[in-house]
């Protein structure tokens, strides 16, 4: 085999899980396991961390349907709510929590009300979705006179994995008004506010990408705040080229040899999902010995300097993972390690590692 893979590793979740859980500090804990679980696989994800958290989170009816076929029972909440009277039907059949962000969803339930378990979504400064806080009081009394309660309030930080963040706590002053002048829990931390601002838990949270072995952090490491890696991509070399200097190496030529030297070629490129715009210099590693690549990343191939390393054809090239931080691959390529991990594609082998077990999902054979 093409020896191109993804290894997912459930039990990483679980230990990460168990970090948010200690953080949460008696708050519910929900799992957000949208985009196909951050690139893990949704239902992976949720087998994984089922009877470690309170709930899961998704953003739209389709991927909480897919839990509920799959046997997951635990309560749900759809991020962005209903899109139309069909899904506000399927909500109600499904059991799901549905968060209510705009004026036209609320004159749709008034309009055809039923039981439903209501998150009201706060616009406190982000201004992508949600209720301004006195529209949001008005939506409340107009669903309360409908017979539907919203069970509690929510928000979203803009500024919370930022180092000069200013935001975040007027954000949160203006969420806890509300809740309180309804008299319903409120949620509004994100991964980065569940670990930086403690005052910010209220009453459920909602972890994402520490979930997931990164950190939300430019200045803090996934190590540092004692997460698991719970992805790792993995290539083998399939060429050794020996260079002279001038000899420039890829598409367009961005890269030239200063040294003798010699360049390796990794199966793995953008149609696996390996970002086609990571620079040179991106770090990657050889039979664990740090290196960095050189040239342009291909659809197929990346390239990289194995200038005074041993290595031979076959060998493994970590990408990302275990010796290779994902949140510093993401720094090189100016992203974050959730679009790196939502954008693998079917193509790489994925092998899920557990404890005193391992199995191959490989979808599609190369």
């Amino acid at each position: 085999m093409r020896g191109t893979r993804i290894e997912i590793r459930p039990g990483a979740l679980r230990h990460n899980a168990r970090r948010a859980r200690t953080l949460a500090d008696g708050g519910e804990v929900f799992a957000m396991i949208k985009a196909d679980g951050y690139g893990h696989g949704l239902t992976l994800a949720a087998d994984a961390l089922a009877g470690e958290v309170d709930g899961f989170g998704v953003a739209v009816l389709e991927e909480a349907r897919a839990l509920r076929e799959h046997g997951i029972s635990e309560p749900i909440l759809v991020a962005e709510g209903f899109f139309d009277r069909a899904e506000l039907e399927q909500a109600r059949a499904l059991s799901l929590e549905m968060v209510v962000h705009s004026p036209w969803q609320v004159a749709l339930l008034r309009d055809d009300p039923g039981p439903l378990r209501l998150w009201l979504k706060l616009n406190t400064g982000m201004n992508r979705l949600g209720l301004r806080p006195d529209s949001a009081l008005q939506a409340a009394e107009q669903l309360a006179a409908a017979g539907m309660n919203p069970v509690g309030v929510m928000s979203h930080f803009a500024c919370a994995d930022e180092a000069d963040d200013g935001r975040t706590d007027t954000q949160m002053a203006l969420a806890a008004e509300v809740a309180n002048s309804l008299g319903v829990p409120l949620s509004a931390a994100n991964s980065a506010a569940l670990i930086r601002y403690p005052h910010t838990r209220a009453q459920r949270v909602r972890p994402g990408i520490m979930l997931y072995g990164s950190s939300p952090f430019d200045w803090q490491s996934a190590a540092q705040l004692n997460l698991a890696v719970s992805h790792r991509f993995s290539a083998r070399l399939i060429a050794i080229n020996e260079i002279q200097p001038g000899d420039t190496v890829g598409y367009g030529a961005t890269w030239t040899a200063a040294r003798p030297g010699r360049i390796g070629v990794v199966a793995a490129g953008y149609g696996d999902g390996y970002p086609r715009h990571a620079p040179s210099g991106t770090p990657a590693a050889v039979n664990g010995q740090p290196t960095v690549l050189v040239g342009r990343v291909s659809m197929d191939m990346l390239t990289i300097d194995l200038h005074g390393i041993e290595a031979d054809i076959g060998d493994e090239v970590e990408l990302w993972g275990d010796l290779v931080d994902v949140d510093q691959v993401a720094r090189a390529c100016g992203t974050i390690s959730y679009e790196l991990f939502c954008q693998i594609t079917g193509r790489p082998e994925r092998i899920i590692v557990g404890v005193g077990r391992q199995t191959s999902d490989v979808r599609p054979k190369d």
